[in-house]
């Protein structure tokens, strides 16, 4: 799907017909692709990177344009898995002109609300601080929903909850890589900024994008280390919590062992019968003997596996 824009008074704003010089490419059809390739020389590998989500950042620099790979996060729609999914989308701008190819529509939405819009470089750099503030704001969700994470773990010590520390822990991951790699087109951005000799609101701009990307970066590593102490403190209560539990078990069973030898030596009615010309004051201190004679050969018996198998081979 393609949609067209132009700018007027410093807004974006959606236009019909050809004259818009500010294009979407929503999830383009082999007919859109086409028309990519013949009238902005964008190859197939090109397009197919800016539509890959595993694809990493990167800036091309061409004698009449330049092509960015960015990765943007995706629109965070809730559920029970809790997973902060990253995207790419490419951008192509000249000088008058400026290409958005995307996965959905969503990308130049809200712009122009910061400072006013006049020419495409100004869209552009709109479009990547709009991203990067979304960046912020998914942390901030993911640090509310760590809270809440950790308070349903203390009352029930699921695996669900713990399991759900894992996917945020990895989504950070994704953040933390996608946000590097767009540091670096920042950076290359700004050196090409400075060949072309960009005005110096446009340079500063930039600065202020790297530095708010870093900031951005800085919170999402402190939040990946944090939650991989958390996962590790968490797995090791669990594990603490169950040998707990044990120990209670193996005390009650403990206590009722003697109880059952007891009963069932009480109990033998058929050894009371094959014992009958035997008085019971003899029969039973033997057979007494003969299990604690097979209990201490038993225990012999596990020493020397146990003494065998730690030998070096």
């Amino acid at each position: 799907m393609i949609q067209r824009f132009e700018l007027s008074e410093g807004k974006l704003y959606n236009t019909l017909g050809d004259s818009g010089n500010i294009l979407l490419f929503s999830n383009p059809d082999p007919h859109e692709r086409k028309y990519l390739r013949d009238c902005y020389k964008l190859d197939e590998h090109a397009l197919a990177s800016a539509l890959d989500p595993d694809e990493v950042s990167r800036i091309e620099f061409h004698p009449d344009n330049l092509f960015l790979i960015w990765k943007r996060p995706e629109n965070y729609s809730g559920g029970g898995n809790l997973v902060f999914e990253v995207s790419s989308c490419g951008l192509l701008f000249s000088g008058d002109q400026l290409l958005v190819i995307a996965t959905d529509d969503s990308q130049l939405s809200g712009l122009g609300a910061r400072r006013p819009l006049r020419t495409p470089l100004d869209v552009l750099l709109d479009l990547l601080l709009n991203n990067i503030h979304h960046y912020l704001g998914h942390l901030k969700v993911i640090k509310m929903v760590a809270r809440e994470l950790q308070q349903q773990f203390n009352a029930s010590m699921s695996n669900r909850h713990l399991m759900q520390m894992f996917n945020l822990s990895e989504s950070l991951i994704y953040y933390i890589n996608a946000l590097h790699s767009n540091g670096a087109v920042l950076t290359r951005l700004r050196n090409h900024g400075e060949k072309e000799h960009f005005s110096a609101e446009t340079l500063g701009l930039i600065d202020d994008l790297i530095i708010e990307n870093n900031q951005c970066y800085k919170q999402a590593e402190i939040y990946s280390n944090v939650f991989s102490g958390l996962i590790d403190a968490r797995g090791n209560l669990m594990n603490n919590s169950m040998n707990n539990l044990l120990r209670k078990l193996t005390l009650i069973n403990v206590v009722f062992l003697p109880l059952n030898l007891i009963a069932s030596v009480g109990g033998m009615s058929e050894f009371s019968m094959m014992t009958a010309g035997t008085p019971w004051w003899i029969s039973y201190p033997l057979f007494m003997a003969a299990m604690g004679l097979g209990a201490g050969l038993m225990v012999l018996g596990l020493k020397r596996i146990a003494g065998g198998g730690d030998k070096p081979v």
